[in-house]
């Protein structure tokens, strides 16, 4: 499967996401989308990262765009932590990794000397006719909601 590229439209996905949701790209033309994916559920760079785009929210709706969370954790683990933190969007489990794929976050991590495959924490941003107008990868969490919602603000 070929992964995304700036200024081109994004391949039509289908994703299942809390509260029993079928998320599709089509569903969405003529709204902005932000996918982020992040690594696990219930961390503290995560949790910071989901509160922050929880707590931008309503700018992020007067300016007419959804928001979804991305990672390998399954629905009940979604469910769990964006009922924790009251979390206003839907969150997207991705376990076949085929959203990753797309979206090219699959990278190798170290941490504490071992090495592995982890998503790469990063952000896109579709425009309402389906484009990938901007993205951001390897991001670091502090700032990064008002980096996006200016890029959407732009658009």
């Amino acid at each position: 499967m070929p992964s995304v590229e700036l200024n081109k439209t994004i391949p039509d996905f289908e994703a299942t996401a809390t509260g029993d949701q079928m998320v599709r790209l089509a569903d969405l033309r003529g709204r902005n989308v932000v996918i982020y994916f992040y690594p696990k559920d219930d961390t503290p760079g995560c949790t910071t990262e989901s509160q922050d785009f929880r707590n931008s929210m309503p700018a992020f709706t007067e300016h007419d765009t959804e928001i979804f969370g991305v990672s390998r954790d399954g629905l009940k683990s979604h469910d769990n932590f964006r009922s924790k933190f009251e979390l206003p969007f839907h969150l997207i489990s991705d376990q076949d990794e085929k959203l990753c794929a797309l979206f090219n976050v699959i990278k190798l991590k170290k941490l504490y000397g071992k090495e592995y495959m982890g998503i790469d924490r990063s952000t896109f941003l579709i425009d309402a006719k389906g484009v990938l107008r901007q993205e951001w990868r390897g991001i670091k969490v502090p700032g990064h909601v008002d980096e996006v919602l200016a890029a959407v603000k732009a658009l």
